[in-house]
């Protein structure tokens, strides 16, 4: 059985990232996606509260499963037995940084990365940009999947 991993701290999960899990899901019979906790960050909502969002999205659909984690995304994929990390990249910027990324997962985890382009329409998507406008009392509810 072949298992991908999506890692991310979601915070939101956007519709940018939807689009990554749905054109990821036919490559895998299982996409695990991994909600991440670094204490570094500051997050507007809990870990369980994205697991659940980001679950209620995937309810209908059997190869998704979520998961919450703290630890090095490569040793999350080795225990959920990802042989690929899954990452979404919306422009050079994110390239760059997910090359170098991809690397030394390869090198240190001995785990490949695959890296799937942004749609052009939800290349301006991100998780910050969402978190901005709804500081400032924004809707948001367009960047935002719709649970199934």
């Amino acid at each position: 059985m072949s298992t991908g991993l999506f890692a991310g701290s979601f915070d939101p999960f956007t519709i940018g990232h939807d689009s990554i899990v749905r054109r990821a899901l036919p490559l895998f019979d299982k996409l695990v996606i991994g909600v991440g906790l670094n204490d570094k960050k500051k997050y507007t909502t809990t870990t369980d509260e994205r697991v659940k969002a980001i679950q209620d999205v995937y309810a209908n659909e059997p190869k998704v499963e979520v998961v919450a984690f703290s630890d090095c995304t490569m040793d999350l994929a080795k225990r959920v037995g990802a042989g690929f990390i899954v990452k979404g990249v919306r422009n050079v910027r994110d390239f760059e940084f997910e090359r170098d990324q991809a690397e030394i997962n390869r090198l240190v985890g001995n785990i490949e990365t695959i890296l799937l382009y942004s749609e052009p329409e939800l290349a301006c998507v991100s998780s910050s940009a969402v978190r901005e406008l709804r500081a400032f009392g924004k809707d948001v509810d367009k960047f935002l999947p719709k649970s199934k």
